[in-house]
């Protein structure tokens, strides 16, 4: 017998027929002999329409509050999912994540999980339940509710079964697998059979939709075979596996891209060491995460900085920029909130030359301007303005053949 740990995401659960759907996925994975898990998000858009709600109230809202509207979402589907397989002649529980012994630490909105007390869980398993585990939610050493942020429903089920040791943690989505870049932008891109955790964290944490970056992160590092599968379909899925055994072959294996990307500059700040320390201690010192970096070359004695953050957190990066120019005498910060970025993302890359080169030329056959650059071993990304985001994904994706089949192994 086998532990199987599958994860269903709000549009997987939209409704009861839907959910009567994955319900037949899971009565399939008991019915091979397997234990199961299963973690869903909240129905469709709950989580929008909470968080709108939450928007009438106010637009600063108090993060712990916030947390516990958003909690309700994943509760209401974990229960509802419990009835249709109990009507189903199934033996089922839903649990909360506190109930099954998540816990976090304690930054509303964007929790991490520290630790997780399988007892219970594992004590329902044995019985004979499928249980059935709210995502993205968990609870502080002091009692206290917190949400993972969003896509935080992969990061549970991937934590979950690492402290389980589970066979297999299958995520089911809208999709069919992990694709070379949006379909939706690009009619022609190809589904990969196989990715190395590398690249799809790195594609996660660029912009990609169908996985949480942290959930990847997890499997990753604690070796949790996964999967992306279709929960409306039968097609196979997108394995995502250790390394390739040729993957110098594969040079670049998918474009990501964000809107949400917003772009601060602070104008006019001492050429000093230590600076750039004192800026982003504080930035960090508010829980903002910060994505491209660029600082000028000194003029008078005084340069720019400028950083991109995502939507979410912009209004909290703003404050400290703008308490910042008042604290350390720069001279002011300037915004942009139409700006988006692309990345390319390849295993290969790490022993091919010119790739830059190839990307940055299928821009300027676009005519489209590059604000600001940042690399890794494995990937390149720009920002740009947001209108361009679209032609950008299909240049870059046409230029480097993506729609064409590699013969690849995994291992």
């Amino acid at each position: 017998m086998g532990l199987i740990v599958q994860k269903f995401g709000g549009s997987s659960v939209a409704d009861v027929d839907k959910m009567k759907l994955v319900a037949g996925r899971v009565i399939a994975e008991c019915d091979r002999g397997n234990q199961v898990v299963v973690v869903v998000s909240a129905m469709g858009k709950t989580t929008d329409n909470l968080l709108s709600l939450i928007a009438q109230v106010t637009d600063r809202p108090n993060p712990r509050e916030v947390d516990m509207v958003l909690a309700t979402g994943e509760q209401i589907s974990i229960a509802i999912l419990a009835l249709v397989l109990q009507t189903m002649g199934r033996k089922a529980i839903s649990m909360t994540g506190p109930q099954v012994g998540i816990i976090t630490d304690p930054f509303h909105r964007k929790a991490r999980i520290r630790d997780i007390n399988t007892a219970r869980l594992r004590e329902k398993l044995d019985e004979g339940h499928i249980v059935i585990v709210a995502g993205f939610q968990g609870l502080t050493q002091s009692g206290q509710i917190t949400t993972l942020g969003r896509g935080g429903s992969d990061t549970t089920a991937v934590a979950l079964a690492a402290a389980l040791h589970a066979d297999r943690c299958d995520i089911y989505t809208d999709v069919d697998g992990v694709y070379t870049t949006d379909p939706r932008i690009v009619p022609d891109a190809r589904k990969l059979a196989t990715i190395t955790f590398d690249e799809m964290l790195e594609l996660a944490s660029l912009g990609a939709k169908v996985l949480h970056n942290r959930s990847v992160e997890l499997a990753r590092n604690h070796n949790v075979p996964l999967q992306v599968l279709s929960t409306f379909s039968q097609n196979p899925g997108t394995l995502v596996v250790k390394e390739y055994t040729n993957m110098e072959d594969i040079v670049v294996s998918g474009v990501a891209y964000n809107r949400d990307e917003y772009k601060i500059t602070i104008l006019g700040v001492p050429d000093q060491p230590g600076m750039a320390a004192k800026l982003f201690s504080k930035i960090g010192e508010a829980n903002v995460n910060i994505d491209i970096i660029v600082q000028n070359i000194s003029h008078r004695g005084l340069s720019d900085i400028s950083f991109t953050v995502g939507k979410e957190d912009f209004q909290n990066a703003r404050d400290v920029a703008e308490q910042f120019v008042k604290e350390y005498g720069a001279e002011g910060i300037r915004t942009d909130d139409a700006v988006g970025k692309v990345s390319i993302v390849g295993v290969g890359m790490r022993s091919h030359g010119g790739i830059a080169a190839t990307m940055f030329g299928a821009l300027a056959k676009e005519n489209i301007n590059i604000q600001m650059i940042s690399t890794s071993e494995i990937k390149i990304s720009v920002v740009i303005a947001r209108a361009d985001v679209d032609r950008a994904v299909q240049a870059i994706h046409r230029e480097f053949e993506l729609q064409s089949e590699p013969k690849l192994t995994a291992r």
